[in-house]
């Protein structure tokens, strides 16, 4: 995803307006380095540098989200993994690609929504939108591929900070069409990467989170007005 605000936010001390530090938070860069450290490990045992080899199939087997699971179609493998599996499809990747796209995403608009709301809402953003970008897939999918990935969280920024510009639009009297624009536009993004890749885009994911962060924005991460 390439959306990102092009306004930067800032947020009210007591009696004056303080830019935003430079910098993403450092939860969010550990949060970023679990991602490419599995990532990393994963893509050794690809390359048959480290043992196992094969391992990417075995994170793929516990963690990732498996619709067929959800549906009861096939057992869990191990107690719980109906439930884990809503949160640990978004610590697995397939690829650097994959991971470096969200990251970036997730270092800009998680740096943004940490001004506003902190450290503990944003990460309460960030797993509300993996699950509900979870849930959604288990409702819309009918594939048996595995979705793995980060990028239903993304969503959930991306949902947080259009809930926000919207409430600052409404407030002050300005025009809701840019917020329409762009919403649109992360649809049209979602159909184009949809098409270039083959239909291995689990768009449903990218809806569930982006309407995770929707509400969030809406509710108990409004945050003090930017």
């Amino acid at each position: 995803m390439t959306t990102q605000p092009t306004n930067t936010p800032r947020f009210q001390t007591q009696n004056h307006r303080q830019a935003l530090p430079p910098g993403a938070p450092r939860y969010l860069w550990i949060l970023v380095g679990i991602l490419a450290a599995i990532e990393a490990v994963l893509a050794l045992s690809d390359a048959g540098i480290i043992l196992p080899a094969g391992l990417r199939w075995s994170a793929l087997a516990l963690g990732a989200f498996w619709q067929p699971i959800w549906s009861g179609q096939i057992a869990p493998i191990y107690p719980g993994q109906t439930f884990v599996m809503f949160l640990s499809h978004a610590f697995l990747h397939g690829g650097l690609a994959h991971l470096a796209l969200n990251s970036v995403v997730l270092l800009a608009l998680g740096k943004l929504a940490t001004a506003r709301i902190g450290m503990i809402r944003t990460l309460a953003v960030l797993g509300l939108a993996a699950a509900g970008g979870g849930l959604v897939f288990a409702l819309l999918s009918s594939g048996n591929a595995p979705m793995i990935g980060a990028s239903g969280a993304v969503f959930g920024l991306l949902g947080l900070w259009q809930a926000w510009d919207y409430q600052m639009r409404r407030r002050l009297g300005l025009p809701l069409n840019p917020v329409l624009m762009t919403c649109l536009a992360l649809v049209a993004a979602n159909v184009a990467f949809f098409v270039m890749l083959g239909g291995g885009l689990a768009w449903e994911a990218h809806l569930g989170g982006w309407i995770a962060g929707w509400i969030a924005g809406h509710g108990f991460a409004r945050g003090n007005r930017p």
